[in-house]
C-alpha cells in the first residue's frame, strides 16, 4: 500500500511538473528572446517611435526591432498607431495587458543586479594573488 501511495506521488508530481513546463514554455514563446521586455522597458519610459526606440535599446538592428514590434502585437502587449497626415508619424504604444509583466521584469531585474555583483565578486576573487 505504501508503496502504492509513492507512485501516485510521483505522478501528482510529474502533472505538476508538465504544467510549469507548459506555462515557462508559454511565457518564453510570449516574451523571450533577447529584445521584447527591453522593448517594453524602453516603451514605459516613453520611447514610442521606431527610431527612439532603435537608439535606446542597444546593439538592437531594424529588421529584428521590425520583427519583434510585431511579435508584441501579435501577442497583445503593444499596438501600432498611424496618423494620417504629411508626413505619416508611426508610434507604438503600450496596452494595459503589458502591465502584467511589471512583476517578472521587477524579479528579473533584481536578480540580474545580484547575479552581477555575484559575477564581479568571483572575477576579482579570482585575479588575486594566491
Amino acid at each position: 500500500m505504501e508503496r502504492n501511495n509513492l507512485i501516485e506521488v510521483n505522478k501528482e508530481f510529474t502533472d505538476e511538473c508538465h504544467t510549469v513546463l507548459d506555462a515557462v514554455s508559454d511565457a518564453l514563446y510570449a516574451i523571450g528572446g533577447k529584445w521584447k521586455l527591453m522593448i517594453i522597458i524602453a516603451m514605459a519610459r516613453g520611447n514610442n517611435r521606431f527610431g527612439e526606440l532603435q537608439k535606446n535599446v542597444k546593439g538592437i538592428s531594424a529588421r529584428v526591432l521590425s520583427s519583434e514590434l510585431k511579435e508584441l502585437e501579435l501577442n497583445g502587449f503593444i499596438i501600432k498607431k498611424v496618423s494620417v497626415g504629411y508626413p505619416v508619424m508611426i508610434e507604438y504604444q503600450l496596452l494595459p495587458y503589458s502591465h502584467t509583466l511589471e512583476e517578472l521584469v521587477g524579479a528579473m531585474t533584481r536578480w540580474g543586479i545580484q547575479h552581477r555583483a555575484k559575477i564581479k565578486s568571483e572575477m576579482s576573487a579570482d585575479s588575486r594573488p594566491s
